[in-house]
């Protein structure tokens, strides 16, 4: 049975090295009969959470802020996958990133949570400069704990200054066979 998968492209590149992430990640997961959707989200018009706590999970827009992240919700409420993709900036998850999963908060709120559980699953792919991911994967997998959703796996790229050096890295065939193990 095929699957849903949306894909947070938190690149400011979209031919940078996460982005190439992304590409072999999706070619995998397409070959395997998914779906899948990317936002690339340094393009969207995506503001900070507000912390207002005015989120209604079953409105068609569960945020009171009318921005691009009304063309997200749906499509997090229907996957079954979701694939975080970001470089590592200051041992963390680039801005755009983190600012959409911030704004996701209003799936949990109001009349009922239409984000923590329901059977969904996640993959981290990231690409880096150097190689401190442990920070990152720490936070990663508190929000797994916290959303109660099947850690699927992670790639991480180190060594990645330039956009390029990826090319021809094994991350790339394991980016690719992550996504055709998705089933």
């Amino acid at each position: 049975m095929s699957k849903k998968i949306v894909i947070l492209n938190g690149s400011p590149r979209r031919k940078g090295n996460t982005s190439s992430l992304v590409k072999a990640f999706t070619e995998g997961a397409e070959s395997a009969g998914n779906t899948v959707t990317e936002f690339f989200l340094d393009s969207m018009n995506i503001h900070g959470c507000k912390g207002c706590f005015g989120g209604h999970s079953s409105r068609e827009c569960p945020c009171v802020q009318k921005d691009d992240m009304a063309q997200i919700y749906p499509a997090v409420k229907e996957c079954d996958v979701i694939i975080l993709a970001t470089p590592l900036y200051y041992w963390n998850m680039s801005g755009q990133i983190r600012t959409a999963i911030d704004r996701l908060f209003a799936l949990e709120e109001g009349d009922g949570n239409l984000l923590r559980g329901h059977d969904r699953s996640c993959v981290l792919l990231m690409a880096a400069e150097g190689y401190g991911f442990e920070d990152v994967l720490l936070y990663y997998d508190h929000l797994m704990e916290h959303l109660r959703w099947k850690n699927l796996g992670h790639v991480l790229a180190g060594g990645n200054g330039d956009i390029g050096d990826i090319e021809g890295k094994p991350e790339l065939k394991k980016a690719f066979e992550l996504g055709a193990s998705i089933r």
